[in-house]
């Protein structure tokens, strides 16, 4: 199995100021020794490190865990993609073998942003490098993703954390509409990670995770469908444990193939990991 989605970082409450005061557990350091036993307890082989500091010196960093910590898998790193000499950075970067996509942490942006073409133009560069693309937004945010997809129908992509849909209140019907037109550009897969921080923390319900998983399910299907699990930031509401083993019930209404792919499959194609030692 492969955890599609995890972070690590050596907190610095400036620079990492999304983490607020509430979500004290994550207020520390998280580097790939302290999930080890975890994945051990579970059977996690591996996991991809994504980025969460909007800077080279954060790919830089996770490059470096990964040379001392085989668990890490592949990498999703960041760099300026409306640079002008983004040719060349990305060039650089594809010494390294275990960096296999990029994201920019687009929830923080407008929808200028997201539209502008500059940075349609940088996405698109990356299937040039043979490189994904991770889309981080929340669920407001989809009718501008859907728009900037438009733009990539041969670039790579995968939705994280399913669009981070509002889970708290359910109103879910125009987030299954933008879903839906989402799923019908084949390029795109998505991440079934980052739920229980979309929910009320301490008090959310399986129903009303399972309700977002059926809408993402239906559309994507189970071919273009990547666990996740979002941790360490998935602790300010559960131990990993239980947001795994909630996903595994959910899950068990499939094959044990599908369930491969969900679990596997899917994100060592993605990610085209060959690195995987069973």
């Amino acid at each position: 199995m492969i955890d599609s989605h995890v972070h690590f970082w050596n907190f610095d409450p400036v620079r990492d100021n999304w983490i607020t005061e509430d979500m004290g557990i994550i207020r520390n350091d998280f580097i790939p020794n302290d999930i080890l036993s975890t994945y051990q307890e579970i059977g996690m082989e591996g996991c991809i490190a994504v980025q969460a500091n909007q800077s080279e010196s954060e790919t830089q960093f996770l490059l470096n865990l990964a040379a001392e910590n085989p668990v890490i898998k592949g990498i999703v790193g960041w760099t300026d993609l409306k640079a002008e000499n983004l040719a060349e950075r990305l060039k650089h970067w594809k010494k390294f073998n275990l960096i296999k996509g990029w994201r920019h942490v687009l929830q923080a942006e407008q929808d200028d942003f997201i539209l502008d073409d500059r940075f349609a133009k940088g996405v698109k560069t990356l299937d040039k490098f043979g490189y994904t693309y991770d889309l981080l937004c929340y669920h407001t945010q989809l009718k501008a993703i859907i728009k900037l997809v438009d733009k990539l129908p041969e670039q790579p992509l995968v939705l994280d954390h399913c669009g981070k849909p509002d889970v708290k209140t359910q109103a879910l019907k125009s987030y299954e509409e933008n879903i839906k037109t989402l799923a019908q550009n084949p390029q795109v897969s998505c991440k079934i990670s980052g739920l229980l921080t979309e929910a009320d923390w301490l008090n959310f319900t399986e129903k009303q995770i399972f309700s977002c998983f059926d809408i993402v399910f239906k559309y994507f299907g189970v071919d273009r469908i990547l666990y996740g699990s979002d941790w360490p930031v998935v602790l300010v509401s559960r131990p990993y444990t239980d947001w795994f083993n909630l996903v595994q019930k959910y899950v068990a209404q499939f094959s044990e193939e599908d369930k491969m792919k969900i679990f596997c499959g899917n994100a060592e194609r993605f990610y085209s990991l060959t690195v995987l030692s069973s």
